[in-house]
């Protein structure tokens, strides 16, 4: 009788021990995991922003959003608009008549001045040239914006043209290629350029 009492404490011993090491083991992974979003949450809200950059008391950016999270506490600090953002661009030679960008949602990664726009993406150039995309990538640093996307061209003639591959652009699009192209081109409602009559 002695010995199953015995044996019966030995396995309860046992189940206990075996009870702490695994609550021990959750609370660790807790503390790891909790340590980890401790440090992904936003330091700074803002609602309703509006945003202006200057260079040399020149504004070079206007950028608005309904709201603007800035998480700084990570290796790489950036700011997200998931509620979409409009990007105004300004031009030495044009200052009155800036492009733009709107997007459904933008990232900008702060140290490395680069952007990131996606959903419904739509430029407007100070040249008055559309494109729409579903994302464009914007490299502040090196002043190009490009995407692998599709791209609809409106010129200001009315004329659009689809780019299937994508494009590059120096950020002011006063040049700008598209990648590898082909496709259907609508004779009748481009505008083509017809020669002189003699």
């Amino acid at each position: 009788m002695n010995f199953i009492s015995h044996k019966f404490k030995n396995i309860a011993y046992l189940f206990s021990c075996a009870i702490f090491f695994i609550f021990t083991s959750c609370e660790e992974d807790l503390t790891k995991l909790n340590g980890n979003e401790n440090k992904n949450f936003p330091s700074r809200i803002i609602y309703d922003a509006k945003i202006v950059q200057r260079d040399s008391g020149f504004i070079t950016l206007k950028a608005t959003a309904p709201i603007i999270e800035t998480y700084e506490l990570i290796d790489s600090p950036y700011t997200v608009a998931k509620k979409g953002m409009r990007i105004e661009f300004f031009d030495k030679k044009k200052p009155k008549n800036p492009g733009n960008i709107t997007a459904k949602f933008a990232k900008i990664y702060d140290y490395k001045k680069f952007y990131e726009a996606r959903g419904d993406v739509k430029i407007l150039t100070s040249d008055g040239q559309r494109f729409a995309t579903q994302s464009v990538f914007w490299d502040q640093a090196k002043k190009r914006i490009y995407t692998r996307d599709t791209v609809y061209a409106t010129m200001e003639d009315g004329s659009t043209l689809v780019h299937a591959n994508g494009m590059t652009a120096k950020d002011d699009f006063s040049e700008y290629k598209f990648f590898n192209n082909s496709g259907d081109l609508d004779v009748s409602k481009a505008k083509i350029a017809q020669p002189k009559a003699q």
